[in-house]
């Protein structure tokens, strides 16, 4: 089965990214290397991407027939999605295990969830 393992950013986390040394940095991106580098290996990994900020997005709504394009951020957001990971696990207790490994966890909460085939 598909889990979505999902990292958000926030005021919590861009604190704690503010506070790191250079090499407190690096360690971050490498531990996310590695752990890409597992899953490759286990062959778990489905796909994983970091986004782009959040200033960069583009959100869209439809009413009728028109369309609505703003640039983000909306002033109000203050947790976005910031990156994930697909994996290929037999359980969602797995994926979990895995999400736990994350870096990120340490400083806020990852979010896993069953990807749902829509085929």
């Amino acid at each position: 089965m598909k889990y979505v393992i999902l990292i958000h950013s926030n005021p919590t986390t861009r604190h704690v990214w503010e506070g790191l040394t250079d090499e407190q940095r690096r360690q971050f991106g490498q531990a996310h290397l590695d752990f890409g580098q597992h899953l490759i290996d286990t062959g778990q990994l489905v796909a994983a991407e970091g986004l782009a900020d959040i200033d960069q997005a583009r959100f869209v709504s439809v009413t009728g027939d028109e369309t609505l394009v703003t640039d983000g951020p909306f002033a109000e957001v203050k947790e976005y999605l910031a990156g994930f990971y697909v994996v290929e696990c037999a359980t969602i207790d797995d994926a979990t295990a895995l999400a736990a490994t994350l870096p990120d966890a340490r400083n806020t909460h990852v979010e896993v969830r069953p990807v749902l085939n829509l085929r």
